[in-house]
C-alpha cells in the first residue's frame, strides 16, 4: 500500500508495517510535541485504519514509533467506541479471560485464538494534551489491550504459545507479504 489521500478525508493513507519490521518490535517513545504534526498523524492513522478496514491502529503500524493509537470499535453490545489516545497506559485488566479470534493489520489475512481479559481501562491524553480515560468490555477491551501491546513492541502472536504460535508464525512466513524471496 502506498501513501495516498483518502477521498472525503484530510488524512493520508500510509503504508502499513508488517510483522518482522523492527518498528513493531520495540517500545514506542512518549509523545512530547502536541502541535499540528500530532493532529496530522492522528488523521493519517484514522484514514489508514479505515482504508485497511481495521478497528484499531497503533502509530508504529505505519512506521512511527510514538505512543499513539486510534480506534473505531464496537463492544459486545454493538456500541461503537471512536477515539484516539496519546501516551496511553493500560491501568486495569480484569474479568474473565476470553480466548477469541484476533487479527492485526500488520499480519493481513491471518488470525488466531488469543486470550485477553474481558475488561480493560486505559488512561492517556488526547491531541490537545487533555486527560482521557477509556473503559472497555468485550471486543472493545480486546482492541484496547491489542493496541497497548503494539506500543510496547508486541504483536498478538507474541501472546500465543506452543502449536498455536507455531501455526500462526508458519502462516505468516507463507503469506505473500511474509515472503522474502
Amino acid at each position: 500500500m502506498r501513501n495516498r489521500p483518502i477521498p472525503g478525508s484530510s488524512g493520508l493513507v500510509r503504508a502499513l508495517t508488517l510483522l518482522g519490521d523492527p518498528v513493531l518490535h520495540g517500545a514506542c517513545d512518549e509523545v512530547t510535541d502536541f502541535g499540528p504534526s500530532l493532529a496530522r498523524l492522528v488523521e493519517d492513522m484514522f484514514a489508514t485504519m479505515y482504508a485497511a478496514q481495521g478497528v484499531g491502529l497503533a502509530a508504529n503500524q505505519i512506521g512511527v514509533p510514538l505512543r499513539v493509537f486510534v480506534y473505531d470499535c464496537p463492544d459486545d453490545e454493538d456500541v461503537r467506541h471512536l477515539g484516539h489516545l496519546v501516551n496511553p497506559k493500560l491501568v486495569e485488566v480484569d474479568g474473565i479471560t476470553v480466548r477469541g479470534p484476533e487479527g492485526c493489520l500488520s499480519l493481513p489475512g491471518l488470525e488466531a485464538a488469543t486470550s485477553r481479559f474481558d475488561h480493560a481501562v486505559v488512561e492517556g491524553v488526547n491531541v490537545e494534551g487533555e486527560s482521557v480515560r477509556v473503559d472497555g468490555t468485550g471486543w472493545f477491551a480486546r482492541c484496547l489491550q491489542h493496541e497497548c501491546d503494539h506500543l510496547e513492541g508486541s504483536v498478538y502472536t507474541d501472546r500465543l504459545t506452543g502449536l498455536r504460535r507455531a501455526r500462526a508464525l508458519r502462516a505468516a512466513r507463507r503469506a505473500p507479504w511474509g515472503r522474502t524471496d
